[in-house]
């Protein structure tokens, strides 16, 4: 175990199971099983895969005057934030944003359930609980609000891909009524921050948790939170309930492909303390129907309206599997005229997609090419200096290798996410 590093519940079963082990956010987890990441990338694309992301924080924020104060912290509008039809959010129901500074910089993104009246659930990336916590009582005013940082006394695992479904009705105590219609982004389960789990959902040992239809892979999924000396009952129950299905054990090297792949952004690398603005994820912010201004006020609002000197993030693929590394001394990105015009943000291999005539498909693709078996793509984010167009081609160059990329809207297509329950339990 690393020195000052947390670990979570499970850090022994990793250890036994021949993880191998680094520090992330301030944990030991693990970044890959013996199977290696290339496999457990495309075991949640073709079956499933289990994650143990309890390094995660989540901070509870109650009372009256909860949601003005999230109005004005987070960048969601909460009164327009659900579905096609903008609809408010509301108990069972989750949406993703950031908290911003003053200067329009990222402090963490987060995704924000409504649990109950006047109460809702901010999960955060790991070690931010206590700056995420400390922002809302900073902000908190008079309002009659009860902030709590439940760092590590939470348990989280997420089960991820095609068979995750079909998992959860095995574990759940009463299935139907937990999944029955269950759309993507919503909640089931109580938690009363003074009684943590007054009327949960239940697993079928009668273990209470709370189960989120959400994921950080793209791909169809649940988040599981459970009392955290409940996780290893957990995992094991769900590796057990997974076993017809191909469950495979995932690290963080796959759930790095697997979001990026997915276009979702790392906290603090893909977004960070620039303005949280011109990149690909326009729809965290408030806009108003013509894109021309906010629907209402948020901290950070001026700084991102009165920019001198944008920058802008895109998404790249490649032509093949090979990589950039990504580390302190980012590398940079290339016009056509090999100037530099920014740096790469993240660059991974993408194992479940390839080119095939003039488009990228997906091991998942219904459509996919007879034969078609994918052979990886580099893909990732970049920050520069100038608007590129969907198309257009950069170099992005290392210390050891320059290669080709395509700025692009999308990476892996047809993923599953938001698919429809009904169909998901079905296959």
């Amino acid at each position: 175990m690393g020195d000052g590093l947390r670990t979570t519940k499970l850090y022994d079963w990793h250890v036994a199971q021949g993880a191998k082990m680094a520090a992330f956010g301030g944990y030991e987890m693990p970044l890959w099983y013996p199977a290696g990441p290339r496999k457990e990338h495309l075991a949640v694309l073709t079956k499933v895969g289990i994650f143990d992301t309890s390094h995660m924080a989540v901070v509870m924020v109650s009372g009256s005057g909860a949601f003005d104060l999230l109005q004005l912290c987070f960048t969601r509008d909460l009164r327009r934030c659900i579905g096609k039809s903008n609809a408010p959010l509301s108990p069972g129901k989750c949406t993703y944003g950031a908290f911003l500074n003053d200067r329009g910089g990222v402090i963490d993104d987060s995704i924000v359930c409504q649990i109950g009246p006047d109460l809702y659930m901010a999960v955060v990336n790991a070690g931010m609980g206590r700056p995420i916590s400390a922002h809302l009582i900073e902000h908190r005013g008079q309002r009659a609000i009860e902030i709590t940082d439940l760092t590590d006394q939470l348990g989280k695992v997420d089960v991820q891909g095609t068979g995750s479904g079909r998992i959860m009705e095995r574990l759940l105590l009463k299935p139907e009524q937990v999944l029955d219609g269950m759309p993507y982004f919503n909640c089931k389960g109580y938690f009363d921050v003074k009684s943590p789990y007054a009327d949960a959902v239940r697993l079928n040992d009668g273990t209470p948790i709370i189960v989120s239809r959400t994921g950080y892979t793209g791909e169809f999924g649940f988040e599981i939170f459970v009392a955290a000396d409940y996780t290893i009952r957990l995992w094991k129950m769900i590796l057990g309930a997974g076993e017809d299905f191909g469950i495979q054990p995932c690290g963080l090297a796959a759930r790095d492909s697997l979001r990026t792949g997915a276009m979702l952004p790392l906290s603090h690398q893909d977004i960070g303390s620039w303005p949280f603005i011109n990149n690909p994820w326009p729809f965290t912010l408030p806009y108003d129907a013509d894109q021309t201004g906010y629907t209402k006020d948020f901290i950070g609002r001026g700084a991102l309206e009165n920019l001198t000197s944008p920058e802008y993030t895109y998404a790249f693929v490649g032509y093949d599997v090979r990589k950039v590394a990504v580390s302190e001394d980012n590398p940079l990105v290339l016009d056509r005229g090999n100037h530099p015009i920014g740096i790469v943000l993240t660059c991974v291999s993408e194992m479940g997609i390839g080119r095939h005539g003039n488009r990228i498909y997906s091991i998942s693709s219904p459509d996919k090419p007879d034969g078609f078996v994918p052979r990886g793509l580099s893909c990732g984010f970049i920050k520069v200096k100038t608007k590129l167009a969907p198309g257009e081609i950069v170099l992005l160059r290392d210390a050891r290798r320059e290669t080709k990329v395509e700025i692009v809207e999308d990476i892996r297509p047809d993923r599953t996410a938001c698919s429809s329950m009904k169909l998901m339990l079905q296959l």
